[in-house]
């Protein structure tokens, strides 16, 4: 179970809305949805916050838009988020540190099947996790565990970096209004 929630600041104080994410399968879909928001709130060059949850604790996110600036995007587990289809649209390529074209070169070389052999000679006996010095390379389905992205991504707001990143799971919404003096319209959506 999910919860996602649109805070807008404005020139009146923040503006709050919960939203549903069925129409949005991409980061750019999401900064669409706040920079709506921002258009219907008045707050055109404010700073828009999308809060996404899952419920139980396991996970929580943040995407920051500021204007027409790209979003800036916090995640409090990565590796949990990976799991849903919500936290896949927060974990871009440029957030894991990917090269986004990588994955479909690799692709094409294994359909080469391009072993260092001559077509008809054998392939060598040796086992390369043997060979000494061997270590496996880094899956690119890796994804690491704990904070991924911008823990400064609330600083200017009121929320320290060092209080993000210890933010309580059970309840990270609350932590996140108190400290940026909104737990009455975050809380007022949920």
């Amino acid at each position: 179970m999910y919860f996602a929630a649109l805070l807008a600041r404005t020139e009146d104080g923040w503006e709050a809305s919960d939203t549903e994410l069925d129409d949005v399968e991409a980061l750019a879909d999401l900064t669409d949805l706040a920079r709506e928001f921002a258009d219907r709130t008045g707050a055109d060059d404010e700073t828009v916050l999308v809060y996404i949850e899952q419920e139980e604790g396991a996970w929580f996110g943040l995407v920051r838009v500021d204007g027409e600036d790209d979003p800036r995007i916090y995640v409090s587990d990565a590796a949990a988020a990976s799991r849903s289809s919500y936290g896949e649209i927060l974990l871009t390529d440029e957030l894991l540190g990917r090269d986004p074209g990588a994955a479909d070169l690799a692709a094409d070389l294994d359909a080469l099947d391009l072993d260092g052999t001559e077509e008809g000679e054998p392939e060598a006996a040796e086992d390369p996790e043997t060979v000494a010095g061997y270590s496996p390379p880094a899956s690119e389905d890796t994804v690491p565990p704990g904070p991924l992205g911008d823990p400064g991504i609330l600083s200017d707001l009121g929320m320290s970096r060092a209080d993000l990143l210890t933010v309580d799971e059970n309840d990270p919404l609350t932590a996140i209004g108190d400290a940026l003096g909104v737990s009455d319209v975050a809380e007022a959506v949920r």
